[in-house]
């Protein structure tokens, strides 16, 4: 039996969960998800506690147990906390900044980049550096900071790029440290 899968999914005070068929809404004070998952799996709620069986010990089965599990289980903390991912720019002369919804950044190309976020997610620009990112859905909050940071990787010389804030960089020490 799936570990993951098994574990109870306690629903906090203030989120409201629907279960139709296979078809799973959550509804909290950060937004609004739904998702179809997979035919095979049952979803039950009782109470405030959401359990998530399998019919067999298929192969298929298996591995969509502590996925299907693991998936409402990121809907109902997205709706009730949401997820945040945070930015960090390095590299003299690279920015962020907010234009309207959209986030405008020069980092070091002979031309600006402007990106537009997915719907439902914020995005917020405390320091020139500094951008962070968030959503009630784990998965485009991610996509969109993986997307962001694809701009400028941060290189291995200087660290000079866009990183995650808890990211740590492997520096290498270039010519000078080439042995004689």
């Amino acid at each position: 039996m799936s570990r993951i899968g098994r574990a109870p999914i306690t629903v906090p005070a203030g989120v409201e969960v629907t279960i139709n068929g296979s078809t799973v809404t959550a509804k909290g004070p950060k937004g609004e998800l739904t998702k179809t998952m997979h035919s095979n799996i049952a979803i039950a709620m009782e109470g405030n506690v959401i359990t998530v069986t399998r019919p067999n010990d298929q192969k298929e089965n298996r591995a969509l147990h502590g996925l299907t599990r693991t998936l409402i289980a990121n809907m109902v903390e997205g709706v009730a906390n949401g997820y945040k991912k945070e930015l960090e720019i390095n590299g003299i002369g690279y920015r962020a900044e907010k234009k309207g919804n959209d986030l405008f950044m020069k980092i070091g190309f002979s031309h600006d980049i402007l990106m537009a976020p997915p719907a439902g997610v914020t995005v917020e620009v405390p320091a020139p550096n500094k951008v962070i990112i968030s959503g009630a859905d784990k998965q485009v909050v991610g996509q969109f900071a993986a997307e962001v940071r694809e701009k400028r990787p941060p290189e291995p010389y200087k660290g000079k790029g866009i990183k995650y804030v808890d990211e740590y960089i492997r520096r290498k020490e270039g010519k000078a440290g080439k042995g004689k």
